[in-house]
């Protein structure tokens, strides 16, 4: 065992036990936090995670010696799972494999996933009923180098604007970087390549409404103080850091779910392991009627056809499998 590791514990998690080795072991520097206290966060948001990744394929970004150490990026659920994890299996066409991903349904799955040294948790925008139908359509406001935060504002205010014309509510969230997501609820009645090419067409519209964005292809064509509204986390197999997933920094920064309201107000170091817990003993889980909020993507798909008949280039593909 690693100096000052600390004793294996053991957590009741629900109806489960979960055992926690070298609890000690300090995995953001920043402050001194540890795999103990990484546990503990997950805990106090345990309904917030638990919805953010229900019954969602999940890669698992692990840091076996903490953040500053190797980052492993974990599709195949880690070897030594107890019989009560669930995974499931997704495809992978372009080369004929499979990987059995962690499906979390049980708080305790979670804080299993952090036991095998999990610190982020990336699940896919589609469920385990059907993996090729996402549910979620996902907005990623990426900054180039040269952006600010006030450019990521005023951008998210203008896709508030585009999504109530809409009439469809966006969930939006810090990613823990220096970016922004908001997630809209839909059916899954379509594949990944009409969700993209819906998000596509979005960003076009929140493009021509706004000069801070730039919707150029190749990051090296895109001007550096702008705004890239990243339709490609739409395609198969693309996935970001959920809401409550603690990310890979220093400071232990958390992907945190905000109110409109609150974003002209806030920076994304605000939210860390620390102070989330007393933000969601008061808030509560801040995307907790996003099942209830489910939007068409037709008007989107319209929208899609309309600029391709106007002579809009359609979306480059990924270097990804498409569904």
């Amino acid at each position: 065992m690693a100096a000052g590791a600390g004793e294996p514990v053991e957590l009741t998690i629900g109806d489960r036990v979960v055992r926690l080795s070298s609890p000690d072991r300090v995995y953001f520097p920043d402050r001194g936090e540890t795999k103990r206290d990484l546990a503990a966060y997950y805990e106090s948001v345990g309904d917030g995670i638990v919805r953010a990744l229900r019954e969602r394929p999940c890669m698992l970004h692990r840091f076996p010696t903490g953040v500053t150490g190797e980052k492993v990026h974990q599709k195949r659920l880690p070897r030594g799972a107890p019989d009560w994890v669930r995974t499931v299996r997704v495809h992978f066409p372009r080369f004929n494999r499979t990987a059995d991903e962690l499906c979390v349904g049980h708080l305790a799955d979670v804080i299993w996933a952090v036991q095998m040294s999990t610190v982020e948790f990336h699940p896919w925008n589609s469920r385990a009923a059907d993996v090729e139908s996402p549910d979620e359509w996902r907005i990623d406001l990426d900054p180039m180098p040269d952006a600010s935060w006030a450019d990521v504002r005023r951008v998210a205010g203008v896709v508030h604007e585009v999504l109530d014309e809409l009439g469809a509510t966006g969930f939006p969230k810090t990613s823990g970087g220096s970016g922004l997501h908001v997630y809209v609820r839909i059916p899954p009645e379509h594949g990944f390549a009409d969700v993209r090419r819906a998000a596509h067409a979005f960003a076009r519209e929140v493009g021509r409404r706004c000069d801070r964005v730039d919707l150029s292809w190749w990051r090296k064509d895109r001007d550096p103080s702008k705004i890239f509204v990243d339709y490609n986390q739409n395609a198969r197999d693309h996935t970001i850091a959920c809401a409550y997933s603690v990310r890979g920094t220093p400071d232990a920064r958390v992907s945190a779910p905000v109110r409109w309201d609150e974003i002209d107000d806030c920076e994304p170091g605000d939210f860390t392991i620390a102070t989330m817990p007393a933000r969601y003993d008061e808030l509560g889980d801040l995307h907790a009627g996003i099942d209830e909020a489910v939007f068409t993507l037709h008007p989107l798909l319209e929208w899609a056809d309309r600029d391709a008949r106007d002579g809009a280039p359609p979306p480059d593909l990924p270097d990804l499998d498409e569904g």
